[in-house]
């Protein structure tokens, strides 16, 4: 995490001291450093500069107004999985036409919306899912960009939660249906065919898998040709993983590499949709020690952020490095846990730490996606504030929610 470090022993992100931020803004909250997003979104433009490519960032990972609206002036396009991400971007300043809609769940609503909003295409998840788009064009007497989500089977080599492009998951279509849904979507006057999509899971660290499937979306572009279908996008999804725990995932040229050189002389346009890539270790999580509690051997460091803040470690068992924001010359082995009425609320177990005490702070790493977006109100507790540091200066982009926000919207 580059723009994390320690100077004069304070742990800052970028110039800003995170002791700083929580007495000025309180705990838990989270950061996030706009330098280390604008350097991974650099990065992905770079590799991928050979070829005619669109990024589109995954909203789910962090969908903050004001992270969404540098992305989008830094011209970014963006992947959806609902209509509540559309209004996000479009309200951010996004532009629709700059927009793929994923997800096997569309509702009506929510396509009427993505059709008058002009977004680039859809990417379909099943023949029902189809015949509903060209309905609902037909309708609004307009018709509909779409690109198949097809399964190609791939193992990802990934949390199993995370994994997305095996036969036994409900995301895209095997390619031998997808086929047939080309061949019958060509028939349709509502429906303009423009692309192929694959997307293979989250926090993938090794190559093969894309590899696996450039294979097989290479020869299925090339079969779709013989059929007259001539396309103008490959969507190869997101997916590439950050290091959490020593992982050493490919890097963004190494990844560009594979799927430049997979591809290139197929004329089509790239889409990407990174999501965790680009904002994973741009954000950490401050959150105060509130008590030291001792059982038998066990050592409790509880703190104030709870598993409805992350929920990441109960969810997946997903390891988080910790730091102390203050730094430490002794280390014990602890838990941190937070204060929810669950026996699954933790951040770390049975881990060496900096030797925490009361009162102090600490840094949990890279939760800069799927922190806050995972967040929830479980316990009737306030979501937290969200900060963005730029250089020496730092802005709260998110509120605190108070007890008076959790009544808003009940009778």
């Amino acid at each position: 995490m580059q723009f994390f470090g320690y100077a004069g022993g304070r742990l800052h992100c970028e110039d800003v001291p995170l002791d700083q931020v929580a007495r000025e803004v309180g705990t838990p909250v989270y950061v996030y450093s706009e330098a280390a997003m604008r350097q991974q979104v650099d990065a992905f433009h770079e590799a991928f500069s050979s070829v005619p490519h669109l990024i589109c960032y995954a909203v789910k990972a962090n969908s903050n107004l004001s992270v969404v609206r540098r992305f989008a002036q830094w011209g970014l396009g963006f992947e959806i999985v609902s209509g509540g991400e559309l209004f996000r971007i479009l309200r951010a300043g996004g532009e629709g036409s700059k927009v793929v809609f994923d997800g096997p769940g569309k509702t009506m609503e929510e396509i009427r919306y993505a059709l008058k909003s002009d977004i680039l295409f859809f990417n379909v998840e099943s023949a029902a899912e189809a015949d509903l788009i060209a309905d609902i064009a037909r309708e609004l007497k307009t018709r509909a960009r779409v690109s198949v989500r097809t399964n190609p089977d791939v193992d990802p080599l990934t949390h199993p939660y995370i994994s997305t492009g095996m036969k036994e998951h409900k995301f895209g279509i095997a390619l031998p249906e997808a086929r047939e849904i080309y061949l019958k979507l060509r028939a349709r006057p509502e429906i303009e065919i423009v692309g192929v999509t694959c997307h293979l899971g989250s926090q993938i660290t090794q190559l093969e898998p894309y590899r696996e499937a450039l294979r097989s979306l290479r020869a299925f572009v090339l079969d779709l040709r013989q059929e007259g279908i001539d396309l103008k996008y490959l969507d190869f999804g997101g997916g590439l993983g950050i290091s959490y725990n020593g992982e050493t995932p490919p890097s963004i040229p190494g990844y560009a590499e594979h799927v430049v050189g997979a591809m290139r002389d197929l004329g089509l346009t790239l889409i990407l949709e990174p999501g965790r890539s680009i904002v994973g270790n741009a954000g950490v999580l401050l959150t105060r020690v509130t008590f030291i509690k001792k059982q038998g051997t066990k050592r409790f460091v509880i703190v104030d952020a709870g598993m409805n803040d992350l929920i990441r470690p109960a969810l997946y068992g997903a390891h988080h490095q910790v730091w102390s924001a203050n730094e430490k010359t002794t280390t014990e082995v602890a838990d941190i846990v937070g204060p929810i009425c669950e026996s699954t609320d933790f951040i770390v177990k049975d881990r060496e730490l900096p030797t925490f005490e009361r009162g102090d702070l600490a840094a949990v790493m890279s939760v800069g996606a799927y922190g806050f977006s995972l967040s929830s109100n479980y316990n009737s507790r306030p979501r937290v504030a969200e900060v963005l540091v730029s250089g020496g200066k730092y802005e709260v982009i998110r509120r605190r929610e108070t007890y008076e926000d959790l009544i808003r919207h009940e009778l």
